[in-house]
């Protein structure tokens, strides 16, 4: 099988930024394809759900089943063993504690001069709407993910997308999670129809405020289309890693760990970044091996990425290894390198970064507590992976004593003036108090 093999020394500048485009960027070509779908949905509402949902996904909604019913969440749990509920049960629990320490003071106030006093009070966002796909498998995790910190911030209205199973019923483990959340709200919808019934509400669903959650590249090109309509939240599309190494990496656990995210679909992005050679070609040995273990979905996917947005990378040396990283921005960043901690000094654009050996994507993606919902495309440089924060909203607060309005007025009464604000600077002249 193929394995990219990328020699940054021997490479050119137009090749590396090639190497640094990847599949978020494809996802321009599908909004010609979006477009309709969201147009549909803002004039027909749930009719238009419904046709999309048979034509897309195989599945047959009624009216009246869109939206999960009490005896759906009721059957779900009967369907699911005691094993995987406990799984959902201690990964809810972690993440919750984590993001529970996230939450910032409800209101706080500093004394900046003498009598003048300025703070901040946060307050939940209204509605959200929470995506969670389907697509390629069963995602609990995904739902935990989004609907603790939602529900930890206090949202008074939150609402979850998931795409209906053939049978039109939502996934048994995901409904189970919403319900260990206390989430109510579940519509059987996915896809870019999911996403504009967000932004512009249907009979069924109402509009919401601020949408988040990962999914493929029509759900990501409906967000960029409906941005400005609606708040669109962290860019999450198809996943991506790197897996950074040095000469003292263990060859083996590199190799699986490359293909954590590369199994997720032929559109996510997998790399393994290192400046030595012969661990490159040691991991290159062991990948046909446990490529070829995988059940034939799966093995399909990572052969696919490998030959396509992923492969190994051998940088010159550790800095620029380092650099690779910093440029390309993963959504998932796992170090395996002699002195991790050294290297974190250096990191600074990755949507997660998870150390050493102990510390494998997949304890982070659905156990370890911190949030597997990240910045995907590059937008690690400028976004931060979900937090309580991405659903909570501040507003500055001031307030002025006489004695701190009587030192402080003249100087922005003059600064008023200065930039021409007549009425700003009348104000604060002919306030008489």
């Amino acid at each position: 099988m193929k394995i990219n093999r990328f020699t940054l020394s021997q490479m050119s500048e137009a090749e590396i930024k090639e190497l640094l485009r990847r599949s978020e960027i494809d996802i321009l070509a599908f909004q010609d394809v979006v477009q309709p779908i969201i147009d549909d949905v803002r004039t027909r509402g749930d009719h238009a759900l419904i046709d999309h949902t048979a034509r897309l996904d195989g599945a047959t909604l009624s009216l009246d089943g869109i939206k999960a019913t009490p005896e759906e969440f009721i059957t779900a749990e009967k369907n699911l063993s005691d094993d995987i509920k406990e799984v959902i049960q201690r990964s809810a629990a972690n993440i919750r504690k984590f993001h529970e320490a996230q939450m910032p003071q409800e209101m706080w106030f500093l004394e900046i001069e003498p009598g003048i006093l300025a703070g901040e009070k946060s307050t939940p966002i209204p509605s959200v709407g929470l995506y969670v796909p389907r697509g390629k498998g069963s995602f609990p995790s995904v739902m935990l993910m989004l609907c603790i910190p939602a529900v930890v911030a206090k949202v008074p209205n939150i609402q979850v997308c998931t795409p209906p199973t053939p049978t039109g019923a939502a996934d048994d483990a995901s409904l189970y999670a919403a319900k260990v959340c206390g989430i109510e709200n579940v519509y059987k919808v996915g896809g870019a129809q999911a996403i504009a019934a967000f932004a512009y509400g249907t009979e069924t669903m109402p509009a919401v405020r601020k949408i988040l959650g990962p999914g493929n590249s029509y759900v990501s090109a409906a967000k960029r289309i409906l941005f400005g309509t609606v708040d669109v939240g962290t860019p999450a599309g198809p996943s991506e890693s790197i897996i950074l190494c040095d000469d003292t990496t263990d060859p083996r656990i590199a190799a699986m760990d490359l293909l954590i995210e590369a199994e997720h679909g032929p559109d996510s992005c997998a790399l393994l970044v290192t400046s030595s050679t012969a661990l490159a070609e040691q991991v290159e040995k062991y990948l046909p091996e446990f490529i070829d273990a995988l059940p034939p979905e799966r093995r399909t996917f990572c052969q696919k990425v490998l030959s396509g947005y992923g492969g190994i990378v051998v940088a010159p040396n550790d800095a620029a290894a380092i650099a690779f990283v910093n440029d390309f921005a993963p959504e998932h960043l796992e170090v395996l390198v002699a002195e991790p901690f050294a290297a974190l000094q250096k990191i600074t654009n990755a949507g997660e970064i998870l150390l050493g050996k102990y510390s494998p994507i997949t304890i982070g993606n659905f156990s370890l507590g911190v949030n597997a919902i990240l910045p995907t495309g590059g937008f690690a440089k400028t976004y931060s992976c979900v937090t309580v924060h991405d659903f909570l909203k501040r507003a500055s607060i001031g307030y002025l004593t006489k004695e701190g309005y009587t030192g402080i007025a003249e100087t922005a009464r003059r600064f008023a003036e200065y930039e021409g604000f007549a009425a700003h600077a009348a104000a604060i002249a002919n306030r008489n108090i």
